[in-house]
């Protein structure tokens, strides 16, 4: 027997269906981007998922979808429709009739004809006085009782899907097995209302009735849905229609079922499922304005879409507090929008959890946010395009070829002598032991002092360096706040990952000034907040730098606005435009108190603001600092610059 071949090749027949829906890496340069551009991270999540992952559907779409479905709902037809057309009905058995008694000379068919001349304009009120009528007419006899059996249908229609086929003919046997079926129904769901388990009972329960339910529900909560959303929409159907009509069409409906216990056992079903479901739309009315003359029952269905379809837009647009893509019903979005759109939000929501599960976003009391891992990912971005400026003789390495216990080994190794505190050298020490053991001729190897060798290693010189940013409004209204956080989030991450010896901190200032970590900046967002306190961010980095003494100490200072507010004696902050003398002499103790203890202050200056020009003048040179001017796009490039020259230097004395 010959063995089958097999030929492999790239699939050609559409979609990869092996290809995940969503890849996460570009989800995460899509957050990124809008956040280096100066989103906060709530709103670069938001915007990721509205627009939706590469080659899917967003909410965005989604939404627009619901909203033209609503629409053409709305113009479905004509929620009166039953009224008018029994009216039509009756009109036709009523001629009928008249032409059948005008035909007879009798004086019973003249009395007749008053009878029916007297018949009220209300269609419910003439339908029940026609009950007793004799009718002549075997057309208008079958017209009225047509009249009644379309009721009767309708009515159960409206509620079950499946009445409508089942009461078709007028088979006696057909409404007993509704009676029976209604006679099981109410006690099961009062069952699982009183919170029992109902699991065989709904097994029996759709062995016997499943006809009536062709939309075949899995379990007794899928049944309470699919029956509360239909009694839910004829609530709201009655409560749409003008009082007469809903009077009318109420009077019609009582007429049709003509059977107390029947009526009684659809009044109960109401309640059980209105008690179920309290949180269904029960009582507003449904907006509908087409022409096209609707059924009861498919009036009923028409309501009923137009309640997803409502639910499924305020759903979608996420706009109430707290709202998550869990809130989607995505059995409506499927039944109202299609398969695909079911497919593009559960795509959606696994992308929300995977980003969850990898650890990049983290679930708070106020929603998704991003993770120290996601900022990482963000702040090599960022340092990634600042160093596509830079060019590489400003790498920055400066090494102090003084043999020592720091970071960097060199490579090298020396014999320990006593005193040492560098690291040991596990791997010459144990070299060693060998050799010697080989020379003595030993079995075993066994570690002496004279075995033991250390690690050379080379120090590197620290830093203490404070990123001052200004957080005021102005920076938000001459699109800053983005530069801005790119190159915080740039040094954060060059620092971190190349001179981790060095001490970090951020400081925001605005009418005061906080520490903040790279996700508080990055997730922080503006307010209208008026003054720009530098005194106060520079004594949070005199505090920061002096915690670190053998540090060298570097200021970097991003503004765009003269000081115009500084902490009074009491630690409450002051405010005034345009600025004090007094503002301004505090700020300027604080320069003095920093360049006395020998930090390198420079400063950013953005804007051509004349009053910061002079200031930052000022201060460059009390504190033999540097002032920059850079535009927007060479904010990060400027900033990184800067520190790695900066921290090159040794500290002055003070």
């Amino acid at each position: 027997m010959s063995a089958r071949k097999f030929r492999y090749g790239p699939w050609d027949n559409g979609p990869d269906p092996l290809a995940s829906p969503y890849d996460i890496r570009e989800a995460l340069d899509q957050l990124g981007r809008d956040v280096l551009s100066g989103a906060s991270l709530r709103e670069a999540l938001r915007d990721l998922l509205r627009r939706g992952p590469q080659g899917r559907r967003g909410l965005d779409d989604l939404l627009a979808s619901a909203r033209r479905r609503r629409e053409q709902a709305r113009r479905r037809g004509d929620l009166a429709g039953t009224l008018d057309r029994v009216r039509q009905m009756l009109d036709q058995a009523l001629a009928a009739e008249k032409d059948t008694l005008a035909r007879d000379p009798s004086d019973d068919a003249r009395l007749q004809e008053m009878e029916l001349d007297t018949l009220p304009d209300d269609t419910a009120r003439a339908v029940r006085e026609l009950s007793p009528y004799n009718w002549r007419s075997q057309e208008g006899r079958q017209t009225y009782e047509q009249i009644q059996a379309m009721l009767r249908r309708e009515v159960l229609d409206a509620q079950f899907a499946g009445m409508k086929q089942a009461l078709s003919g007028e088979d006696p046997a057909a409404s007993q097995a509704v009676r029976d079926m209604l006679g099981d129904l109410n006690p099961l769901l009062a069952a699982h209302a009183r919170g029992e388990d109902t699991t065989d009972r709904f097994a029996q329960f759709m062995e016997r009735h499943g006809e009536f339910f062709p939309e075949n529900p899995a379990n007794t909560d899928e049944l309470v849905d699919l029956l509360a959303r239909r009694a839910a929409a004829a609530e709201r159907l009655m409560r749409s229609l003008s009082p007469q009509q809903r009077d009318e069409l109420a009077q019609l409906m009582a007429q049709a079922l003509g059977d107390a216990d029947l009526a009684s056992q659809l009044g109960q079903l109401r309640d059980n499922l209105r008690a179920l479901r309290p949180g269904l739309d029960w009582d507003s009315r449904a907006r509908m304005r087409g022409q096209q003359p609707l059924g009861y029952g498919e009036a009923v269905e028409a309501v009923a879409d137009l309640a997803d379809l409502e639910a499924l837009s305020e759903q979608l647009g996420q706009e109430h507090p707290g709202a998550t893509l869990d809130d989607v019903d995505v059995e409506a979005l499927e039944r109202q929008l299609g398969s695909e759109a079911a497919i593009d939000m559960r795509a959606l929501r696994d992308l929300e959890r995977e980003l969850e599960r990898q650890g990049y976003v983290a679930r708070g009391s106020d929603g998704l946010r991003l993770t120290p891992k996601a900022l990482r990912r963000l702040g090599e971005a960022a340092l990634r395009r600042v160093f596509q400026q830079i060019s590489t003789s400003g790498r920055g390495d400066h090494d102090d070829h003084r043999t020592g216990a720091a970071d960097e080994p060199t490579g090298s190794s020396r014999e320990w002598r006593f005193g040492d505190e560098h690291p040991i050298d596990a791997t010459r020490t144990v070299h060693n032991a060998v050799l010697r053991s080989a020379t003595e001729r030993r079995s075993s190897v066994s570690l002496s002092v004279e075995d033991f060798a250390i690690a050379e290693t080379e120090r590197r010189s620290s830093a203490a360096v404070a990123l001052c940013v200004d957080l005021s409004y102005s920076m938000v209204q001459e699109g800053r706040w983005g530069p801005m956080k790119q190159t915080a989030l740039a040094l954060s991450h060059l620092i971190a990952t190349r001179f981790r010896q060095d001490a970090l901190e951020i400081i925001g200032f605005d009418r005061v000034a906080r520490r903040l970590s790279p996700v508080q900046l990055a997730d922080i967002e503006p307010d209208w907040i008026q003054g720009t306190n530098l005194q106060h961010a520079l004594m949070l980095a005199g505090r920061h730098v002096r915690r670190h003494p053998d540090a060298e100490p570097v200021i970097l200072v991003v503004t765009d606005g003269e000081p115009t507010a500084h902490l009074e004696p009491d630690g409450s902050p002051f405010f005034s435009w345009p600025t004090t003398h007094e503002t301004l002499r505090a700020t300027i103790k604080e320069v003095d108190a920093l360049a006395r203890y020998g930090a390198t202050l420079n400063l950013f200056m953005l804007g051509e603001d004349e009053g910061l020009a002079r200031f930052v003048d000022a201060v460059a040179r009390r504190s033999g600092g540097r002032v920059f001017t850079p535009d927007l796009t060479s904010l990060g490039d400027f900033v990184v610059s800067d520190y790695l020259r900066s921290r090159r230097g040794f500290r002055r004395s003070a």
